[in-house]
């Protein structure tokens, strides 16, 4: 069985009769879908998408700042001037 890593939980089929409700009944916190007991889906607040999107693009430039900082020592030193 899989682990449910929220502490609201509803069935595909509470969430076809009401979504609105679920929303309301979770005050903003991350709700499990589950179908046949498993979680199916995991449905969250547009604030908190936006927020992990957010986040995983500044972790995704930090890697590159990273990366191109190791290169350093590869780098071709260049007298502006000569430009």
């Amino acid at each position: 069985m899989k682990q449910i890593l929220s502490s609201c939980s509803a069935s595909i089929s509470e969430l076809k009769k009401n979504p609105t409700a679920l929303l309301n009944e979770a005050e903003g916190s991350p709700i499990a879908i589950l179908n046949h007991n498993v979680p199916a889906a995991y449905l969250i607040p547009a604030e908190t998408y936006e927020w992990l999107m957010d986040k995983l693009e500044d972790s995704e430039l930090a890697q590159i700042v990273t990366d191109r900082a190791n290169e350093k020592g590869k780098a071709i030193e260049v007298d502006i001037d000569e430009l």
